[in-house]
């Protein structure tokens, strides 16, 4: 079984953090910081499909130009091992360039590449039913 110390999960933390800003600032010439070169990130649930690589991940993040959320907030970071595989579950917010504001999961791989965290697999799922529509209870009671 992996085991992480304390300065592991920090560091994992940063990394998380830092791919926010990466795409933020613009510096997707910097993505390795922050990613595996095969890493895989899903933003299938957003409709805009998956990107396999990090350069697959530059050209998606070019083609979605203006479309591209304005500031990434990471938040709520819990990371585990599942069969010496690290899991890093986060909560985060985007802020479009409209006012909207989206809350996602993320749901992250984490291994080591050259001696650091990398993310090797990001799934983004958006957030937009309360308790991840997990309330059967709640529903039947207002049904009567």
């Amino acid at each position: 079984m992996t085991l992480l110390t304390l300065e592991d999960r920090y560091e994992i933390t940063e990394t998380l953090s830092l791919i926010g800003h990466l795409f933020d600032s613009g510096e997707l010439d910097r993505l390795e910081d922050g990613f595996t070169p095969d890493a895989v990130y899903d933003l299938t649930d957003a409709g805009v499909g998956a990107f396999e690589g990090i350069e697959a991940m530059r050209q998606g993040a070019l083609r979605l130009g203006a479309h591209n959320p304005v500031a990434h907030h990471l938040t709520n970071v819990v990371i585990t091992v599942e069969d010496d595989i690290v899991i890093a579950r986060s909560k985060g917010f985007i802020l479009m360039a409209g006012g909207k504001v989206q809350s996602l999961t993320h749901h992250d791989v984490v291994r080591r590449h050259d001696g650091r965290w990398r993310v090797s697999r990001r799934v983004i799922k958006a957030q937009d039913t309360p308790m991840s529509g997990n309330f059967p209870a709640v529903e039947a009671a207002a049904r009567g």
